[in-house]
């Protein structure tokens, strides 16, 4: 059994990769960093190594040369995200056997094994030649995490000016209205605008303002005193006063009561709050507020629902959170967010989309945004019992635009077909039977096709 080395440091796509070759009967061992493979190879008896270009202590680079250096022979095929191009050409030049670029498609990638192992391998490699793992290959410079949390910047114009305007109103001290239709991440957003301020290590306190009760609306936001009203046994700390210091959230701020509104604009005026039941004890605020809705306040002022002087002071900057439709090919880095985090929770080694999923999710409307895709992604990881998300697992309106959009390939005139034949090899990922089928022609055809106008 031949033994692969795998040098990457990010653990799920390091599991998934030994998975799929430890199925393909290789033998498989794996190391996070330079140091770690170095230890390995010098250890076991390896046929191959397949190296990340971009490692967390020093990168691939460095590998090759150590190897150089030891004069050991054994292959490299080198893993490299978009933009590493030039990186992969200089480690070829070192001695890379090859390189493969993220994310991978499953023939290629064993294809190039095979030729880096010089051994006819006899493994059943299966017809279907979705992306075995859509690594976040843009991650290093969009996708980060500041505690706990992650947050996904996106690579779409609309997601850059989001996260522009987000960096420049975190540091100052500007209340901000983040609008936004329901399900789009604003508490997310409000979240994030707090851990880059220089509030971030005091308390972030969130409010939905639509499921606090109106006789309670006060005694939640500002506090009370022991015998303030029934059931008023001790006295309690208010929102404003658990985030002296820190942020408060108010999420769904259009549907306070007018008469909270009153209370809230004074608050924000005068910075000081009174508990409900003591009109004499007065408690110095000093907080930061970040509001937001979904509902048009501009409506809400006309019909005197909300006060136009509390929306001036909680709207000093104002944050528009795109939908989700309208964040281009982003919507696949949060589908696989969204997916790392379901396989984690399900315990699943699902790794991926099937092409026809993802051009599906590009042209569906998320009309719930990311609550929507987080719900629908995480219950299809729990259905799936494959490799990949397909179809079948997913709701059907996913599908409804998808299938409206999708082109008829049935070659009848030889003028277009090249074009035609090409268009179904990308839009099957160069899967050669699905094109075939596409076409509504035999693979045996579409071989001789493909090599009459020398399509490679």
């Amino acid at each position: 059994m031949r033994t692969i080395l795998i040098v990457e440091d990010d653990l799920m796509f390091s599991k998934v990769l030994t998975v799929w070759l430890s199925r393909k009967d290789f033998n498989v061992i794996s190391a996070v960093s330079v140091d770690e493979a170095k230890k390995l190879i010098l250890e076991n008896t390896l046929d191959l190594i397949l190296s990340d270009l971009k490692l967390a202590d020093q990168n691939g680079i460095d590998l090759l040369k150590w190897l150089n250096e030891k004069d050991l022979t054994i292959p490299v095929i080198m893993m490299t995200g978009f933009g590493g191009i030039e990186s992969a050409v200089q480690a070829i030049k070192l001695g890379a056997k090859d390189y493969v670029e993220k994310p991978f498609n499953q023939d290629i990638f064993f294809d190039k094994i095979q030729d880096a192992l010089k051994e006819d391998v006899s493994v059943s490699v299966s017809d279907q030649t979705d992306i075995i793992y859509q690594e976040d290959s843009s991650s290093e410079f969009n996708e980060f995490e500041i505690g706990d949390r992650t947050f996904i910047e996106g690579e779409s114009p609309a997601s850059k000016q989001l996260y522009e305007y987000i960096n420049l109103v975190a540091p100052t001290n500007m209340s901000v209205l983040i609008l936004g239709s329901s399900g789009t991440g604003k508490e997310h957003i409000a979240r994030l605008i707090h851990e880059k301020s220089h509030r971030a290590g005091n308390p972030f306190v969130a409010i939905d303002c639509g499921a606090i009760p109106r006789d309670i609306a006060a005694s939640e936001l500002f506090g009370h005193v022991k015998g303030a009203f029934t059931g008023a046994l001790t006295d309690k700390k208010g929102c404003f006063e658990v985030a002296n210091g820190g942020t408060i959230f108010l999420d769904e701020i259009g549907n306070l009561s007018y008469e909270i509104q009153v209370q809230l604009l004074r608050a924000l005026q005068e910075r000081i709050i009174k508990p409900v039941g003591n009109s004499d004890k007065e408690i110095a605020i000093d907080i930061r507020v970040i509001a937001a809705t979904n509902e048009q306040l501009d409506t809400a002022i006309e019909e005197k629902k909300f006060r136009e002087d509390l929306y001036h002071r909680v709207s000093e900057f104002s944050l528009h959170v795109p939908d989700l439709k309208d964040r281009g090919r982003d919507i696949l880095q949060f589908a696989q967010f969204f997916l790392r985090q379901s396989t984690t929770e399900l315990n699943k080694a699902v790794t991926g989309f099937s092409l026809q999923v993802e051009e599906a999710f590009l042209t569906y409307a998320w009309p719930g945004n990311l609550r929507e895709m987080k719900n629908v992604i995480k219950s299809a990881t729990l259905l799936c019992q494959s490799d990949l998300i397909t179809k079948e697992v997913l709701p059907e309106k996913i599908f409804q635009g998808y299938e409206k959009k999708s082109v008829t390939f049935q070659l009848k005139n030889e003028s277009n077909e090249r074009i035609l034949i090409e268009e179904a090899l990308k839009q099957t990922g160069n899967n050669k039977s699905k094109a075939a089928t596409l076409l509504g022609i035999d693979r045996k055809t579409l071989y001789n096709k493909l090599k009459l106008y020398d399509i490679k």
